[in-house]
């Protein structure tokens, strides 16, 4: 065994503890903005029947609610400033911090936000936009995040918890717009196919969530579907479809509205509480078996004893390693023909080792599938946009309707759209 080889194995776990403990910050960070998001998707419910109502209900509410959400934020600009601007190990991913950059800027305007919402200034929708693009600068974080991720466990939780973020943050919109159909007695034909568009959007994310959650998660999931709220809730659906294209204020069924749709997202937000407790607990387990592993590669290490260097299993004499293409196969035994146990001993720990990375590559790149197609249907949301002057909420339902008439799945339609109208580079 040569010393300074040995040495780049210790190297390889140790790197891989760094990226784990790096991971782990990143994890706190998604825990802290998770929080964030359910404040902020309260605030706006909350601000939005304040000002539908001429600032005449949730007064108290209201107030109540400002001091919950800048306790959320204060720890999550605590816990910003002390994982990545006060860190003795800087974080290595740009994207990452210009997301934070991006959603802190929206963040430093919010006060200019409530504001507004006090002198009666923006009227609900108004409102109702201006969280939700704060909001969605917040998941994009999030997503950044879980894509990355080193550890495939670790990616399929954050995969999990951000669409149902996601399926949360599509609830809250279509409480806000239903709350202000009903309030207002604008139970337009659009406003029906807003809400629809909505529930489709949900039922995406929550089937991308119970794709990666664990039994215990998917059976939680069932037990909210199942839920009174829920089913009155669907009830109300269907009521507003039927009374589509009418001018008819309902103000009372705009509470119950407004009370079941909360009391859904608040189960929502008890299991994600539960989920990223959870992602805590794995990531220190995680961080801390690495530690163990590196430990008992040391303890090996100085077991073993120096040996000629032709003697043992080595990478010149393992059939399982690529070598020579079309070269015939050399059965694994008798290449080990006499070989000594101690070399052969050092060689397993290496060969273990690049199986580990090699199973965490394959096993990131599955999880990884839900990120790669969130983010193309982002792009081909944006392209659309910018091509066909559409606002997102007509990009994404040109892309939902297109999926169905193709019988297709919707990041297939969005991999077409940006394959379509991405810019072609010319030459200077």
């Amino acid at each position: 065994m040569n010393y300074p080889t040995a040495q780049f194995l210790l190297a390889a776990k140790q790197a891989e503890i760094k990226a784990l403990q790096q991971l782990s910050a990143n994890c706190l960070l998604v825990t802290s903005v998770s929080e964030l998001v359910h404040q902020l998707q309260r605030e706006r419910g909350i601000s939005n029947i304040f000002l539908a109502s001429d600032c005449e209900v949730f007064v108290v509410q209201r107030q109540q609610q400002l001091l919950q959400s800048t306790k959320a934020e204060q720890q999550l600009r605590t816990q910003l400033n002390q994982q990545y601007l006060q860190a003795t190990e800087p974080c290595n991913s740009s994207r990452l911090l210009s997301g934070v950059c991006l959603a802190l800027q929206g963040m430093d305007h919010l006060a200019e936000l409530r504001e507004q919402v006090d002198n009666q200034k923006f009227t609900p929708l108004q409102s109702t936009e201006a969280y939700s693009r704060l909001i969605a600068a917040w998941l994009a974080v999030v997503l950044e995040s879980a894509d990355l991720a080193c550890d495939a466990g670790i990616t399929r939780f954050l995969v999990a918890l951000f669409n149902l973020l996601q399926t949360k943050e599509y609830a809250g919109q279509e409480r806000a717009w239903g709350a202000m159909g009903l309030a207002s007695g604008q139970l337009t034909t659009e406003l029906a196919e807003r809400l629809l568009l909505l529930q489709q959007a949900q039922q995406h994310s929550a089937a991308v969530f119970l794709e990666f959650a664990t039994a215990s998660q998917q059976q939680q999931w069932h037990q909210l579907e199942q839920a009174t709220a829920s089913k009155q809730l669907q009830q109300l659906r269907t009521m507003i479809q039927q009374l589509s294209g009418t001018a008819a204020p309902v103000p009372a069924v705009s509470d119950l509205w407004y009370q079941f749709a909360t009391e859904r997202m608040d189960a929502m937000h008890l299991l994600q509480a539960g989920l990223t407790s959870e992602l805590q607990q794995l990531t220190s387990a995680t961080v801390d078996a690495a530690q163990q592993q590196l430990q008992q590669h040391q303890l090996k290490l100085t077991e073993l004893t120096e040996l000629p260097a032709s003697s043992g299993l080595t990478l010149l004499i393992d059939p399982g390693m690529l070598g020579l293409y079309g070269a015939s196969v050399v059965p694994a035994g008798q290449a080990e023909q006499n070989v000594q146990a101690p070399s052969r001993s050092f060689y397993q720990l290496l060969s273990e080792q690049a199986q580990h990375i090699r199973q965490m590559h394959t096993e990131l790149t599955d999880a990884r599938r839900a990120i790669s197609e969130q983010k193309l249907i982002d792009r081909a949301k944006l392209l659309l946009m910018q091509y066909k002057k559409l606002t997102e909420e007509q990009a994404y339902r040109q892309l939902q309707q297109s999926a169905m008439k193709q019988q297709c799945r919707i990041a297939d339609v969005a991999d077409a759209v940006v394959k379509a109208l991405k810019p072609v580079k010319t030459s200077p």
